[in-house]
């Protein structure tokens, strides 16, 4: 039987492995620093600390309102992410289900934005948002992004029910179900593959997302997110590099820990939606 490991998959595992040594540095400092003194990160930045200590830990969760900031985080993300999972779930069942030119129309009309980057629109998205009371607003802000997160899903979405077969909606219609519950009861369940998926990614996205808050939050300390505190660290004469590089791992961390547990469903969902699509 001839062995799996042959030379040039051997080679190809070098390349991958060195790759992500590369993506993971710039991380590695991070943390290290995270542990050093101002003297220290100035003097070396490479180097690891000298002596481990959690004093700019205990600083930085003082400062920043380390548990108010992670509410904000929390609310922003759990709104974020069930208007995404709703609007583009039950939007890609009905456009999926719909057999017409409308429905093709429709469908390439919300999944175009996917394309449209952030900052061409971002002043007009803030205009907007003032207009609607949303900015400033941690629950506004949660809402916003069902706008900007609903296309890719929708798209995720769209691929994987269409292998679901349309003799369950009709079982399901003659048992008595119909409309909004024949949607949850039947066909939700089975897109838990593809919703972890999206829950995944979107908690990444929503978490250490920095733009966004920017605009909307950024104008009472009551309404920042993590990741702003971060950036409260560095300023135009002084910059305390140590306590900004404590704030950014205390910020990512709790994204990593999620991805960490269930990256498994971001392959298993994304290749189940393209074998069924």
């Amino acid at each position: 039987m001839r062995s799996k490991h042959t030379p040039k998959r051997l080679i190809l595992e070098i390349v991958m492995v060195i790759v992500s040594l590369l993506f993971l540095y710039p991380l590695f400092l991070t943390i290290i620093n995270s542990f050093k003194s101002f003297s220290e990160v100035m003097t070396d930045v490479i180097a690891l600390p000298k002596s481990f200590t959690l004093e700019n830990y205990t600083y930085v969760w003082k400062y920043i309102n380390y548990p108010r900031l992670f509410t904000n985080n929390l609310i922003i993300t759990v709104v974020g992410l069930a208007g995404i999972i709703l609007v583009a779930s039950i939007g890609s069942y009905k456009l999926a289900r719909t057999k017409s030119r409308m429905s093709n129309f429709i469908y390439m009309l919300c999944i175009i934005p996917i394309l449209i980057p952030f900052q061409s629109i971002m002043l007009t998205v803030l205009q907007v948002a003032k207009q609607l009371h949303l900015s400033n607003s941690t629950w506004g802000l949660g809402i916003l992004y069902w706008g900007f997160g609903a296309p890719l899903a929708l798209f995720i979405y769209h691929g994987f029910v269409k292998g679901i077969p349309r003799e369950i909606d009709e079982s399901a219609t003659i048992d008595g179900a119909s409309g909004f519950r024949l949607f949850f009861s039947v066909i939700f369940p089975l897109l838990k593959p593809v919703t972890a998926t999206i829950v995944i990614i979107d908690v990444m996205w929503i978490w250490n997302d920095f733009l966004l808050p920017l605009l909307m939050v950024n104008g009472s300390p009551s309404t920042k997110t993590l990741t702003l505190a971060a950036y409260t660290f560095v300023g135009q004469y002084t910059s305390d590099w140590q306590y900004a590089m404590t704030a950014m791992v205390m910020a990512v961390l709790p994204s990593i820990i999620v991805f960490i547990f269930l990256q498994k469903y971001i392959v298993k969902g994304v290749v189940s939606g393209a074998v069924k699509g």
